[in-house]
C-alpha cells in the first residue's frame, strides 16, 4: 500500500512539473511592427522590444523599417505586418477605397515636425519653385508639408517640388548636397541640421492639429485573433509608462537605435516625448478639420464619415476601465 502511494505521489509531481515546463515552454506569437522613420517618435516599440515587454506578453517582435505611411498601410494590407503608425489621412483613404484598416490607439496628440530649410529661405513663399524633402508620398511628414504650404497659398506640385527622400539621416544629406532646399524633420534630426547650418521655417506643431504616433491594424485581425492586437497594445502602452518613469533606460534604447550618444539630443528628446506620449491613448476624434480637408481633395465622400467610422476604442476602453494602464504605476 505504501509503495502505491510513493508511486502516485511521483506520478502526481511528475504531471505537475510537465505542465509548469510546458506553460514557461509555449512558444511566443510573432508578429511584425512596422517602423515609420528612424526617429524618436517612434521610440515605443524599441523600448517595448529592449525591455522584453512583448515577451511579457506572449509575443515576438520583428521591427521592420518601411517608409512612411503609404508603405506600411500597404503592408498592413497585405498581411506583410500585424500594424504600423499610420496617418489618419492613409488610413481613411485607403477604408475609402475598400480597406479594412482601423486605428486603435493615438499615442501622441501633436506632430514633432518642422521644416529645415537653406539659410536663404525666410518666409513660405521664399519656397516657389523649390524642392521640399518628406519620406514618401501619404506619409505624415508629406501630408503635413502640403497641407501647411496650401495654408500658405503654396499649391504642392505646381508651386513647390515634392520629393520622397527615404529617412531622416538621407534628407539631411539631400540638403547638404544640393538635392533639395528644405526637408521635413522630426527631433533630434532637426537640431542635427540646425547644427549644420539649416533653420526652421515652421514648426508643424504649431501650424496643425493632427494626432499622431497611432497603433493601426486591419479589423479582420481585430475580428479573428483580437488577443493578439491587445497583447500588442498592452507591450505599447507599457512601453510609454516605461518612457515616463525611466529616464536613462529610455535614453539608452533611443541612442542605440538613432546610433548617438549625444547626450543633448537624447536629453531633448525625452523632455519632449516624456509629455507628448500619451498615457491612456484613445483614438482622437476631435479637431480632424484639417485631416478630412486633406482626404476630401481627392475624396469628398470623406466627409458623409464619422471619424469613428475608421477607429475602434474598445481596445483602450476595456484596458482603461480593467485597471490595467492604472496598475502600470503601483
Amino acid at each position: 500500500m505504501k509503495l502505491e502511494k510513493v508511486f502516485c505521489f511521483a506520478f502526481l509531481f511528475l504531471s505537475l512539473r510537465l505542465c509548469t515546463v510546458s506553460a514557461q515552454d509555449k512558444p511566443l506569437k510573432k508578429f511584425r511592427w512596422g517602423v515609420t522613420s528612424l526617429s524618436a517618435s517612434q521610440w515605443i516599440p524599441w523600448i517595448a522590444k529592449e525591455a522584453k515587454l512583448y515577451e511579457k506578453y506572449g509575443l515576438e517582435a520583428e521591427l521592420v523599417l518601411l517608409r512612411g505611411s503609404g508603405q506600411s498601410a500597404q503592408a498592413i494590407i497585405g498581411n506583410s505586418i500585424l500594424g504600423a503608425p499610420c496617418t489618419l489621412t492613409t488610413v481613411m483613404s485607403a477604408d475609402l477605397s475598400g480597406a479594412d484598416l482601423v486605428t486603435v490607439a493615438h499615442t501622441v496628440a501633436g506632430v514633432q515636425s518642422k521644416l529645415l530649410v537653406r539659410p536663404e529661405i525666410k518666409k513660405a513663399e521664399d519656397l516657389r519653385g523649390k524642392r521640399v524633402a518628406v519620406s514618401g508620398f501619404g506619409s505624415l511628414g508629406d501630408f503635413l508639408e502640403r497641407y501647411i504650404l496650401k495654408k500658405y497659398g503654396l499649391e504642392p506640385g505646381r508651386d513647390v517640388i515634392m520629393l520622397s527622400i527615404g529617412t531622416q539621416p538621407d534628407r539631411i544629406q539631400a540638403l547638404i548636397n544640393g538635392v533639395v532646399d528644405a526637408a521635413d524633420l522630426s527631433y533630434p534630426a532637426d537640431v542635427q541640421a540646425e547644427r549644420k547650418g539649416y533653420k526652421v521655417l515652421w514648426d508643424a506643431k504649431q501650424e496643425v492639429a493632427y494626432p499622431s504616433m497611432s497603433i493601426v491594424t486591419r479589423r479582420k485581425w481585430v475580428a479573428e485573433d483580437r488577443d493578439t492586437v491587445m497583447r500588442m497594445v498592452k507591450a505599447h502602452i507599457e512601453g510609454i509608462h516605461l518612457l515616463k518613469t525611466n529616464k536613462e533606460f529610455a535614453m539608452k534604447v533611443l541612442g542605440k537605435y538613432l546610433k548617438t550618444n549625444d547626450r543633448d539630443l537624447l536629453e531633448g528628446s525625452y523632455e519632449i516625448y516624456r509629455k507628448d506620449f500619451i498615457s491612456v491613448p484613445y483614438p482622437i476624434t476631435q479637431g480632424l478639420q484639417p485631416t478630412y480637408e486633406y482626404v476630401a481633395a481627392q475624396r469628398p465622400e470623406i466627409w458623409n464619415q464619422k471619424p469613428e467610422a475608421f477607429m475602434d476604442a474598445t481596445f483602450i476602453t476595456e484596458l482603461d476601465k480593467s485597471g490595467f494602464i492604472k496598475n502600470l504605476s503601483r
